[in-house]
């Protein structure tokens, strides 16, 4: 008995090493195992960090316009943008004396000053947190700062240049662009070389409005605030209609609405009024009116210089069913911007903000498509742009003649 129970004691301190040398084999798997997970997913943060950090994509913008310059001022500060071509069939000087005034918004200043535009450098006026230029000296100005872009970005606007099927095929394969922007305005062709759809859906934007415009010869084209004028009230007793005031729907703001704006030298009006189907509406929206008839103390040269609409009209909004695109022999992702994408019936004065509204997602897609790994990154981030485009439409839908009109 007392020789096993050594033996036995042996065998019990042999198990108990084993069982040691066990848990310490376990361990030092399991810390391994941690180690090379870790490892693994460090050194794959850190290569898609590297990859994302280089990764540089051409990028082609159809139309010079307000919201095309624009749209080449995002991609050049993206930082994701090796290369990029500005076309536009129209020359520099058929651009820069655009007379056209257009009006900023807050929403719009703030976010072009995020691009770096100095608007104290840009000939203009501020009303109301809103600033007044002319569409020529606002092209000049972002023109200027792609100029000066060149340095960083290989920045190439072809300017007189037509968007056409053969100007593609005139590149080659290899150096086709991996983002397309269109943004050459409601009457572009552009879409239609690319194959995308030309329909539209047509939605009411709940009002009936009227515009005018005069060129008075003997002014500069100098930018001046807008005029605004509320609940105004038309008498019509002069047209066999008597004057009086209907029943009005307290939730909408009551009488019609007058905006006067543009340059010394082409003023625009812009009368509003919420639907409705009163009398006074009716009357102006089924009575054609002539222009000599109405206002009989214009002279004639002064109306040879004006135009204005008939009747009134409903307000309606365009926008395309389909507004981005991916060309998949190609790896092209194409979006559609400003008013090639969403159009107004109506000259708010204010439509540029429109077209800047769908470009405030044009950062992100340019980097999502940059870094994209696969072909459903990309299809990602085109659905994300068609998202946000359909997002914008539907807020114009319902607030834009507030903004622009109302308030």
């Amino acid at each position: 008995m007392n020789v096993l129970q050594p033996q036995n004691a042996r065998v019990g301190d042999i198990g108990e090493n084993a069982d040691e040398r066990y848990r310490a084999l376990a361990i030092d798997t399991a810390v391994s195992t941690m180690v090379a997970v870790v490892v693994y997913v460090m050194v794959k943060v850190s290569l898609d960090g590297i990859r994302q950090w280089r990764a540089r994509i051409s990028m082609l913008i159809v139309g010079s316009g307000p919201v095309g310059l624009t749209a080449a001022l995002v991609a050049v500060r993206s930082g994701k943008v090796l290369k990029l071509t500005v076309l536009d069939e129209r020359y520099r000087s058929a651009l820069l004396c655009r007379p056209q005034q257009i009006a900023l918004d807050p929403r719009s200043v703030k976010f072009l000053l995020g691009l770096g535009v100095d608007f104290d450098n840009m000939e203009g006026c501020w009303h109301n947190d809103h600033f007044f230029t002319r569409i020529g000296v606002f092209q000049e100005y972002l023109l200027s700062i792609l100029e000066q872009k060149k340095q960083k970005v290989e920045v190439k606007v072809q300017l007189g240049t037509k968007f056409t099927e053969e100007y593609l095929r005139k590149i080659p394969h290899n150096n086709w662009p991996r983002v397309i922007v269109v943004a050459d305005g409601s009457c572009g062709d552009s879409c239609s070389v690319l194959g995308i759809s030309s329909d539209y859906t047509v939605e009411s934007c709940h009002a009936y409005g009227a515009n005018a415009t005069i060129e008075r010869l003997d002014q500069r084209q100098v930018p001046t605030p807008e005029i605004r004028a509320h609940s105004l009230y038309f008498d019509l007793s002069a047209y066999g209609m008597e004057a009086f005031r209907e029943h009005r729907n307290p939730t909408t703001k009551p009488g019609f609405h007058l905006k006067i704006y543009g340059t010394f030298r082409n003023r625009y009006m812009a009368l509003v009024c919420p639907a409705s189907d009163t009398k006074t509406v009716r009357f102006l929206r089924h009575t054609a009116s002539s222009s000599t008839d109405v206002e009989p103390r214009l002279n004639d040269m002064t109306l040879h210089h004006m135009q204005c609409s008939r009747r009134l009209f409903e307000i309606q909004l365009s926008h395309r069913r389909i507004s981005a695109a991916y060309i998949e022999d190609d790896n092209v992702a194409v979006t559609v911007e400003g008013e090639a994408a969403r159009v107004l019936n109506f000259d708010t004065g204010c439509g540029v903000n429109l077209g800047m509204r769908g470009l405030e997602s044009m950062g992100t897609f340019i980097y999502r498509t940059a870094t994209a790994v696969d072909q459903n990154d990309v299809l990602e981030a085109l659905a994300a742009k068609i998202q946000h485009s359909r997002q914008v439409a539907e807020a114009f839908k319902h607030t834009g003649m507030a903004d622009s009109m109302y308030e």
